[in-house]
């Protein structure tokens, strides 16, 4: 496994981490616990849910699944999509987040949160209480780093202005969907990270299985996005499947499989620090570990890109 700062924090994180929004859900406990046991004993660190996944399932497993390992992992969690009925039930308040950080600490079974992150940006709280909430987090040692997810470049620099301005804790890293099926990140995101020294954690990496080559002429695979969410094929155009075939071409070209090659040529892309792939099986923990020191030429990379480009403009994923 290979390990990098998130951001310029000094939290060092594995490259390939894994995102956990199926356990408890198209992944049963017994099988979420494994494949959680698995990427661990590998070396994978980085962990991320959210108190919304499988309505909070995902961080009951973690924390069953980690008891007695929990110094061995690095969780990270977020906060701020609708939870319940009530008006104070969603967003970035002191309200909501001094509720959520307890729930979730409780659910996984643990006394802090390594990196806890706003899920969305919420126009209707001043970034001022947000941040002043997790910097009293912060303080009381139940969380370590904070940052964000979804957020706009501008959001994100205004958060950092109102960081410096007021002495609060700063974001390190941002969650944007990315990957070679959606890059508009690179027209704003990218930059803005590259300039600020923020991490940067593509979630939807494989586009719900697109760029793994497994919807190719058609197929839809038992227990698959497509097969447990048929609204997925809203997302399944011609352009993005015709990609993943091409992505599936040339991984056999060169011996590799679509899933590791396209992780591959994320983990490089600037300021890029961990990619949070999910896995509802073991062995896929050890395919999508093939990305981690897959050499790419610079002729596979430029083929990439250029089979890509259209998607740096185009609807997020």
């Amino acid at each position: 496994m290979r390990y990098r700062n998130l951001g310029k924090s000094g939290l060092e994180v594995s490259v390939l981490g894994l995102g956990t929004n199926a356990f408890g859900g198209r992944a049963d406990k017994e099988t979420s616990i494994r494949v959680l046991h698995r990427a661990a004993d590998l070396g994978i660190t980085f962990f991320d849910t959210a108190n919304i996944y499988t309505g909070t399932k995902s961080e009951e497993i973690i924390g069953e699944a980690f008891e007695g390992r929990r110094h061995e992992v690095l969780l990270a969690t977020k906060a701020g999509i609708r939870r319940g009925e009530g008006p104070n039930s969603r967003g970035a308040s002191r309200q909501h987040i001094l509720r959520e950080i307890e729930g979730s600490l409780r659910r996984l079974r643990t006394d802090y949160i390594d990196l806890y992150q706003i899920h969305t940006f919420d126009p209707q709280t001043p970034l001022e209480e947000t941040l002043r909430v997790l910097d009293d987090l912060v303080t009381a040692g139940k969380v370590r780093y904070v940052g964000a997810s979804n957020y706009a470049a501008w959001q994100m620099m205004k958060s950092l202005a109102v960081s410096d301005s007021r002495q609060l804790v700063k974001f390190v890293s941002v969650q944007p969907g990315y990957s070679l099926v959606d890059r508009g990140a690179e027209r704003e995101l990218v930059p803005f990270c590259v300039d600020q020294g923020i991490g940067l954690i593509p979630y939807f990496p494989l586009a719900g299985g697109i760029l793994t080559g497994k919807y190719a002429g058609g197929a839809v695979p038992s227990g698959s996005q497509l097969d447990h969410n048929p609204r997925f094929s809203q997302r399944m155009n011609a352009a993005r499947l015709e990609t993943g075939e091409f992505v599936a071409k040339l991984a056999a070209e060169i011996g590799t499989t679509a899933t590791a090659l396209s992780l591959a040529w994320l983990m490089r892309r600037p300021a890029v620090s961990t990619v949070i792939a999910g896995a509802t099986r073991e062995a896929q923990i050890d395919d999508n570990l093939r990305a981690v020191d897959l050499e790419l030429s610079e002729d596979v990379v430029r083929a990439l890109d250029d089979a890509s480009k259209e998607f740096v403009y185009s609807p997020p994923f």
